[in-house]
């Protein structure tokens, strides 16, 4: 079969990592997790990143956390089938209860050196206490 380039997405320059992010998670989705288009569904990378956030947060709340908020989602590039899908996480803010994380997530292009970025948002993340219930953010 021939790949053919997609003419409604120009080619962009590869995108800097992000150097004072932390990489969490690294997966390659398969075909279960595409649509008939082939591409990896938004929900699918979404739930990637909620993964990574919550990793990030737990590890830093000493405990167990839910998501309470996903803010400023943008998807940029579809995700293939084959691609390693790369999630770094950096703590932008440590509240009371919660932690805000921005996590951006990175396609690196299946057999190839190509990385792109492919979506980034906000997480908020609530610590819990054994109970279920909001509990505060020990001092790191």
């Amino acid at each position: 079969f021939w790949i053919v380039p997609m003419p409604d997405v120009p080619h962009l320059p590869a995108p800097a990592l992000p150097c004072n992010h932390e990489l969490v998670l690294k997966v390659i989705p398969m075909p279960a997790d595409c649509n008939a288009n082939g591409d990896i569904f938004g929900g699918w990378v979404m739930a990637q990143m909620d993964l990574a956030a919550g990793m990030r947060a737990s590890d830093r709340a000493h405990g167990r956390v839910v998501t309470a908020a996903v803010n400023e989602m943008f998807f940029q590039r579809p995700v293939k089938i084959g691609d390693r899908l790369n999630v770094y996480t950096v703590i932008e803010k440590v509240g009371r209860t919660s932690i805000t994380l921005r996590v951006d997530a990175y396609a690196q292009r299946y057999l190839a050196e190509t990385i792109d970025k492919v979506t980034s948002a906000r997480f908020v993340m609530v610590a819990l206490d054994s109970e279920g219930k909001p509990t505060p953010v020990p001092e790191d």
